[in-house]
């Protein structure tokens, strides 16, 4: 069995090793890394050279030119155990140097458990140091050949437990051996489950067995996996029909529901991946439940977004009969809350980092994560500190696993399984489309990723179990602009034409032009709103007040109530302006919002009949239950599908009884037309990895040019500014309160306007007079562009002259650019009639 090291050997090892290795920081010359040899790229993989060996020629060379610190804390001056230091970060790995083969050796390090190279940059770094050492290379040529034997774990493309004897191994061992490892050394699958006999036969004989931890641990993890499988199956022997679900929780479960719980407890640390709205949250509080009973879990904590945590709390006590603890305050406060005994403990992704050693001392049993693309990034300091949890059982619950990019789902499925994947550079080679250059065009083979992930994701989506949820209808209301918000959109998108051409000229762009490209972008996009968003003073838009037109419609229903997200809060200021001459209750829900009365927010648009809106940003987007709702309408789109679906799934989720109406406004001619195509792509790239759906979806270009080509296209495909994509008053307004400003809206209009077109030539002073009528309200419009719906029937244009008593035709003026341009087209229609 393993044994630590006499202190007199540690001394004689200390003497034998190379002074460089006793605690010093080692120098390392250039021309010892490279040998002579060109350095290796970190981008594109050298002609030659496979994937496995550019990479660990990649560790091998980074970590020769390293100046750790290293420390021989074994028995041995070669085959022995280092401490490698990081003098920088002051990060500490335990290295065993234990032959030349790959994956003999170890290093606790996270690369070298993940990577599946069987070395690392210490490893490397340690050979490196231990060949420069006298003695050091002609011991690691001639092998490894210990005086005891050892259990120990292997690092390749899979974790394997081997066995390796000693020189002068007892033939009772070899034999014993023989009946638990394979010729190759393997230990045999079946023999798992009996491993301990090996060690108990072993521990009868006159001879030193070393069995690592590692070792200890994966047999551990194999074993717990076999027999939490037979007791979940011993409790639900008919799995979703057995009596066992009857009492699990307050409330009953729909069959899919149940599916996961059983899904998650069965697999110990699983993904639940449904799509938003499915219920989620109860499928893992029934498999926590499950846990509890069956395997022994009791100490359950909850991570999610800081507006959610009153929610689960509320969750909690709806389903189960558990107590919950709160963790929120100052850091104080936030201890004396983890001391109190409670099953379940919630808390916000934002303290997680500050509270490591308070979760590590509470020791949870299962972690449940919440909205868990909060970790997508893996190198935001949220993600690294969730990571560093230990827990025995794990559930991770999101909507959107994989929203842009295939790092994405990698960072969150790392957290469940850091195996289950492989590492990181083997999974995109697989599934990256490179050019000649190195650089990402697109994706490929995506349906081997849900087939690799089977054994921890379950994902459904709502067309499996539509039958249980309410009908969903999907319109996109186009509207035009006004000429002022034509002039702000124009005057940025040349603004992004000029940065295009340039970058297409000179192949990148400076700090200052992408400062330049995004606000203008965002500047585009808060046009297509308001001129409010862009000046704060004027408002000229359609938008809300083609919202009021169709909120004066939906509420005349006493019931009704509405979910509307804008990304701005300037955009909802100017709603709450017409929802006060309304008279409409409401409630607005942002980031700025105090957590403790978030709540109350959401609690008064619950049971408050008079509150018959809830005005939210994004930060609403995320886990809230609004499905007391029929109506959500998006003011702007999103750039991303996720954070539109995200959106949606707040009123259209299980609990919800009444069909779900989703109205996206969208302004025509503008970039947000441009980003329908943007929205398109993310779905398919999202369907294609995890929804069955298209296996592969191209890009182009790095980062950079992907991002560019797409502005090039999104900008480029807006058509140039005319009048009928601004305000036309008239057919807006009869259009908007029918409820059918959609795509077959605008194709009735384009027939009409075609009828028109012929009608023209039998009654040309028809359309004169029709385009007269069109420019008095033109003009009406433009100069009353900041008047509500609700103020604008009560201006008159019949004026009284105060001294004489006449009364005459007063038109406000617009902007002159709007009157020259409205002029042209009178002038264009005369001459053609002259004609």
């Amino acid at each position: 069995m393993a044994t630590k090291p006499s202190s007199a050997a540690r001394k004689k090892a200390a003497n034998d090793t190379p002074r460089a290795m006793q605690g010093r920081t080692q120098p390392v010359k250039k021309k010892s890394v490279t040998s002579g040899q060109r350095k290796l790229s970190r981008l594109k993989r050298p002609d030659g050279l496979s994937l496995e060996e550019w990479q660990r020629a990649l560790r091998r060379q980074f970590g020769v030119e390293q100046r750790f610190q290293i420390e021989n804390i074994g028995a041995e001056p070669v085959f022995s155990e280092f401490r490698v230091t990081n003098p920088e970060s002051k990060n500490s790995y335990r290295v065993a140097i234990r032959g030349s083969d790959l994956g003999d050796n170890f290093c606790s390090c996270p690369d070298f458990a993940t990577n599946t190279l069987g070395t690392c940059k210490h490893v490397e770094f340690t050979l490196a140091s231990l060949t420069r050492g006298r003695g050091g290379k002609a011991a690691l040529e001639a092998g490894f050949q210990p005086a005891y034997s050892e259990v120990f774990l292997h690092y390749g493309a899979q974790r394997e437990i081997r066995f390796r004897p000693a020189r002068a191994c007892p033939p009772e061992l070899v034999q014993l051996a023989a009946e638990f490892f394979g010729p190759d050394g393997k230990l045999l699958p079946e023999k798992y489950t009996v491993f301990d006999r090996f060690l108990s036969g072993a521990r009868r004989l006159d001879h030193e067995l070393r069995c690592y931890d590692d070792a200890l641990i994966f047999l551990a993890e194999v074993r717990d996996a076999e027999r939490r499988r037979e007791q979940i199956e011993r409790a639900f022997p008919r799995g979703i029909g057995s009596a066992a679900f009857k009492n699990l929780l307050k409330i009953s479960m729909y069959d899919y529901q149940r599916e996961g719980a059983l899904f998650a407890a069965r697999a110990g640390r699983s993904l639940i991946g449904d799509e938003m709205g499915l219920g989620k949250t109860i499928q893992a509080l029934a498999a926590a439940e499950i846990m509890a009973r069956e395997l022994g879990v009791d100490r359950v904590l909850v991570i999610c977004p800081t507006s959610l945590k009153h929610q689960w709390e509320r969750e909690i006590a709806r389903f189960v009969e558990r107590r919950v603890s709160v963790i929120a305050g100052l850091r104080a406060r936030r201890a004396e809350q983890f001391a109190v005994a409670s099953f379940f403990k919630i808390m916000n992704y934002d303290t997680v980092h500050s509270d490591l050693d308070l979760i590590e001392a509470w020791s949870p049993d299962l972690v449940i994560l919440d909205e868990a693309q909060r970790i997508k990034n893996w190198n935001t300091r949220a993600a690294r500190s969730v990571k560093k949890i230990s827990s025995a059982y794990a559930i991770v619950l999101t909507g959107t696993p994989l929203e842009n990019r295939l790092e994405e789902l990698v960072s969150i499925v790392q957290f469940v399984d850091p195996h289950r994947l492989g590492p990181t550079f083997r999974f995109l080679h697989e599934h990256q489309v490179l050019d000649e250059t190195g650089r990402v065009v697109g994706y490929r083979d995506l349906d081997r990723i849900g087939k690799t992930l089977a054994p921890i994701l379950i994902r459904r989506q709502k067309k499996e179990v539509l039958k249980q949820l309410p009908e969903r209808l999907d319109k996109n209301f186009f509207v035009p602009m006004t000429p002022e918000q034509v002039k702000h959109h124009e005057e940025n998108r040349d603004v992004v034409g000029g940065i295009v051409k340039r970058w297409k000229r000179m192949g990148f762009l400076s700090e200052a032009d992408q400062r330049r490209l995004m606000i203008a972008l965002q500047n585009m996009r808060m046009s297509c709103d308001s001129t409010y968003l862009l000046d704060r003073v004027t408002d000229f838009g359609v938008k809300a007040d083609e919202l009021v037109m169709l909120l004066e419609e939906v509420f005349e229903r006493p019931e009704a109530k509405v979910v509307i997200f804008s990304q701005w809060l300037g955009m909802h200021e100017m709603l709450l302006r017409r929802f006060h001459e309304h008279g409409w209750g409401h409630v607005l829900f942002h980031g700025g919002v105090p957590g403790a009365q978030r709540k109350g927010l959401v609690d008064r648009f619950r049971t408050d009949p008079a509150c018959r809106a809830f005005l939210s940003t994004d930060a609403g987007g995320v886990g809230l239950n609004l499905q007391h709702a029929s109506m959500v309408v998006n003011m702007d789109l999103p750039w991303n599908p996720a954070v539109l679906e995200q959106r949606i799934g707040r009123v259209h989720r299980l609990g919800q009884k009444m069909p779900v109406r989703v109205v996206n406004f969208v302004s025509q001619g503008t970039i947000e037309e441009g980003m329908l195509g943007v929205l398109s792509f993310k779905k398919s790239l999202f369907a294609g990895a995890l929804d069955g759906g298209e296996k592969d979806v191209f890009m182009g270009g790095t980062r950079l040019n992907r991002f560019m080509k797409g502005v090039e296209e999104v900008t480029g495909s807006i058509s140039e500014p005319t009048m009928s994509t601004m305000v036309d008053p008239v057919d807006t307004e009869d259009v908007a309160r029918s409820g059918s400003v959609d795509g077959d809206a605008l194709v009735d209009r384009r027939e009409a306007d075609d009828e028109a077109s012929a009608a023209k030539v039998e009654n040309p002073w028809s359309e004169l007079l029709q385009q007269g009528a069109a420019l008095l309200q033109q003009l009406a419009t433009a100069s009353t562009g900041g008047v509500s719906a609700a103020n604008r029937h009560r201006q008159s244009f019949v004026q009284r002259d105060a001294s004489t008593g006449e009364t005459y035709l007063r038109f406000p003026m617009p902007a002159p650019e709007v009157l020259d341009q409205a002029l042209r087209t009178l002038s264009t229609l005369l001459e053609s009639l002259r004609r």
